[in-house]
């Protein structure tokens, strides 16, 4: 006997419908798998915007200027949200099945991008050619497949939450999209505030991951194991047991993971390798005879064979005129503090630096204080620990006859605010009458735009500006802040900018104490006008609100 049944509606072809599914069949109260939904909604939401922002940290980390990588992340990711919700529309007549799959392969990729990302950069960061790229391509696939599998997740959620009680659209998009936001709250703030400092990138990604499959698990095998097959249960199961293993193997394995990676990118010669509140700091060398290079978050800070030349290039040439009191913005290392307090007539060195860690181990680890002549056991040298641009907001006026801005390259997004005309407009508020302001400004020969913008902003907030640069003294890899850990791609001069607020001040040396080691008067004018030679002319200042670096 043939069943009688309802005619389609227009436009609607009978064996085009999906199969229509009635309530859920759940092991708890209605209401119960709802509130069981919704926490599942609030987790996952956590879990996608803990990747997300692991992506844009280590990027930043690993490729510099945050805002870039920051841009890409999540533009790419929000575009593949709306591709992934897009594609969950086939999923729907079995959203329970397809929800399960989708965050067990979330689990994986997201828990797994910080270790891989961090390996490629590690092992073909300095290949060269193509594979120099390698990261930054393996960054946007990340983004991409992350978003795809984030956006599938709410069409998904939407269909299990109204197979459990039918209401209005607007109402469950209401009640998905609250649990939604708050998870999001809860794991944008844990990566910082937890996660990050505790745990670190690498195992914080891959907790994130197991939370991540376990959360997807209870809910689809505990709440709607029902609408699955016992098949498709078992295959779940083992899907979801193989994934957790693979995170926590890689877990447990994180710190040789680590150690090998840091070879890879620094070397054989790791000596001393800390993460800081602020940043990483890696030692190799200085011991042995072999030479003392400071990297701060994978950036060369020093190279030990050529660092003198680039902090007498910094320092003296400021010092050459009225002395006592002295301020370096930056230099943590100590080694700028050095070349100061080789003049007996400084009385007073100010030293305002971000990470107190660094200026611990410049005080106790015997290559670095050996280096910088134990400046921080010296009675002048005061420290204050803080950022550079607030410090100076609270500053007192007219204090000191030199002031030196020891700080990373301003093609770094997050040194951008120190080479802005108001930073300058304050470092001038503390100077003296007759006071000196040096900054570096990075190098010349690579990167002569951004140089010439640091002194047309200094220019620009009123000071008297005299350009200089000078060569590294050896081949191959050379010091300086920001420098990356390639050295084929590392610059082979350094820039610096000598002002004072009334008149272009006189590029010479003390001639009172003894000369330095690897500048003379000659070389220093000589290089003078060989930065002339390269002035960039028209250019406008960079601003807090238009930083043009």
């Amino acid at each position: 006997m043939i069943e009688p049944h309802a005619p389609a509606l227009p436009g609607v072809r009978p064996d085009r419908e999906p199969p229509s599914h009635g309530p859920a069949r759940l092991p708890v109260r209605p209401a119960t798998g709802r509130f069981l939904v919704l926490a599942c909604v609030f987790v996952c939401a956590a879990c996608g915007l803990v990747y997300e922002l692991e992506l844009v940290a280590l990027a930043s980390y690993l490729m510099g200027d945050s805002v870039t990588q920051a841009s890409v992340v999540l533009s790419v990711m929000v575009f593949a949200m709306g591709i992934g919700s897009l594609a969950a529309k086939r999923l729907r007549r079995f959203a329970a099945a397809g929800f399960g799959a989708l965050e067990t392969t979330l689990a994986l990729v997201g828990g797994c991008s910080a270790m891989s990302l961090y390996a490629v950069f590690a092992w073909t960061g300095d290949w060269g050619g193509l594979w120099a790229y390698g990261p930054r391509v393996l960054l946007v696939a990340f983004s991409l497949a992350i978003g795809v599998l984030i956006g599938a997740e709410v069409p998904l959620l939407m269909e299990l939450i109204q197979r459990i009680r039918r209401q209005d659209a607007g109402g469950a998009v209401a009640d998905l999209f609250a649990a939604d936001y708050v998870g999001a709250l809860v794991g944008g703030l844990a990566f910082p505030f937890l996660l990050l400092p505790f745990l670190g990138q690498l195992t914080s990604s891959l907790l994130t991951g197991g939370v991540n499959v376990v959360a997807g698990a209870a809910l689809v095998l505990g709440l709607f194991r029902r609408d699955l097959t016992c098949r498709a249960r078992c295959l779940l199961l083992v899907a979801n047991i193989a994934v957790l293993g693979v995170l926590a193997s890689a877990a447990v394995l994180v710190d040789d993971f680590e150690r090998a990676a840091r070879q890879a990118v620094y070397g054989d010669d790791v000596r001393v390798a800390v993460r800081t509140g602020v940043q990483e700091i890696v030692l190799t060398g200085g011991t042995d005879g072999r030479p003392l290079d400071l990297y701060l978050d994978g950036r060369l800070r020093f190279a030990g064979r050529d660092e003198r030349r680039y902090h007498e290039a910094l320092v003296q040439p400021a010092i050459s005129g009225p002395h006592t009191r002295v301020l370096i913005l930056g230099g943590g290392d100590g080694l700028a503090a050095r070349e100061a307090l080789d003049h007996p007539g400084v009385r007073r060195v100010d030293i305002v630096a971000l990470d107190p860690g660094l200026v611990r181990l410049a005080r106790t680890d015997p290559a670095l204080s050996r280096l910088n002549d134990h400046a921080y056991g010296d009675s002048r040298v005061h420290v204050v620990t803080g950022e550079a641009f607030q410090w100076l907001r609270g500053a007192r006026p007219s204090t000191y006859d030199v002031v030196v801005a020891d700080l990373p390259d301003p093609g770094m997004t997050a040194s951008t605010k120190l080479y802005s005309q108001e930073f300058y407009g304050l470092a001038r508020r503390v100077l003296a009458p007759s006071g000196r302001l040096v900054v570096h400004a990075g190098p010349v020969a690579g990167r002569s735009r951004a140089f010439w913008t640091v002194e047309a902003t200094m220019r620009a907030a009123g000071l008297h500006t005299a350009p200089y640069r000078v060569d590294g003294s050896g081949a191959g890899l050379t010091a300086g802040p920001g420098r990356s850990t390639g050295g084929s791609r590392a610059p082979r001069d350094w820039g610096f900018v000598l002002a004072t607020a009334d008149t272009r001040p006189p590029l010479r040396l003390d001639r009172q104490v003894p000369p330095p080691r690897t500048l003379t008067q000659a070389e220093l004018t000589a290089d003078a006008r060989a930065a002339e030679a390269t002035r960039v002319t028209g250019l406008r200042p960079s601003t807090l609100v238009h930083p043009r670096y």
